[in-house]
């Protein structure tokens, strides 16, 4: 996919990091269109597409992908694992089928320490094995802890191997607005291709060559549930059934692209 204007659907928009996605689409110039559950969350501009749907249930989410080019993932869940499984998880996998055949790029936002099986992210980690197992193009984010950078920490890094997992800031920091930054390059770029890649900031300047930054990160192995640099996390015959199933189907809709 090339540097060119596309259309993009904001999952989570109205959530903190949602909101910034939105606005750094507008900044690139692209068309936007925003999922939410009730439409008056969302201030309606002009330039926003808004879409009602609630992420649980999949038959109100086709509008919401019809003719979309690509959809950033910014969603998360609030009130414990069985929320997880209905939010993180479930609504990566409602999106992904209410897609059908139609090819787009993905953003997914996940997080910093997610292939921790110690920690309450076993649904986020699901989430992205879905979309690697998909076959559709994606770029997946684990951020570390919002807005805990210093004013002078801007100097992107980009990790592999989820190694940082003390479950504090000391694993590292990244402001909202960089993120979403991230988010949206990556849809456009073709060195963020199958990359999957923990974001945070250092003490120094904001970047302002993306793909750099994107092309020296390895990429998954096609076909791999798991980022290239992970330590082995959940078998997959430990999966629960449903997750089992899911991964299939989407295996399934990846061999017919």
């Amino acid at each position: 996919m090339g540097k060119s204007q596309i259309k993009i659907l904001v999952v989570g928009a109205t959530g903190s990091i949602g909101r910034y996605v939105i606005e750094e689409a507008l900044r690139e110039g692209h068309s936007v269109r925003v999922l939410v559950r009730n439409r008056t969350k969302l201030r309606p501009t002009p330039e926003v597409d808004v879409v009602v749907g609630d992420l649980t249930q999949p038959d109100t989410l086709l509008a919401a992908v019809d003719g979309v080019d690509a959809i950033v993932f910014t969603h998360g869940s609030h009130g414990g694992a069985s929320a997880a499984e209905a939010v993180d998880y479930g609504g990566v996998r409602n999106i992904l089928a209410a897609l059908g055949n139609r090819q787009v790029r993905i953003a997914l936002m996940t997080s910093i320490g997610v292939t921790d099986r110690r920690g309450a992210h076993d649904w986020k980690r699901r989430g992205e094995r879905l979309v690697r197992a998909s076959g559709l193009p994606y770029t997946i984010v684990r951020p570390g802890w919002f807005d805990y950078n210093d004013a002078n920490q801007l100097r992107l890094l980009l990790l592999q191997g989820d190694k940082r997992q003390s479950g504090t800031p000391r694993d590292g920091v990244i402001a909202r607005r960089q993120l979403a930054e991230v988010l949206v390059r990556s849809l456009t770029s073709d060195e963020a291709l199958r990359k999957t890649f923990e974001l945070v900031a250092e003490t120094g300047s904001a970047p302002d060559d993306f793909d750099r930054l994107f092309d020296a990160m390895d990429a998954d192995e096609v076909g791999a549930l798991d980022a290239v640099h992970d330590v082995a996390n959940m078998p997959l015959a430990q999966e629960p059934t449903l997750v089992a199933e899911d991964l299939d189907k989407a295996r399934v809709r990846a061999s017919l692209q």
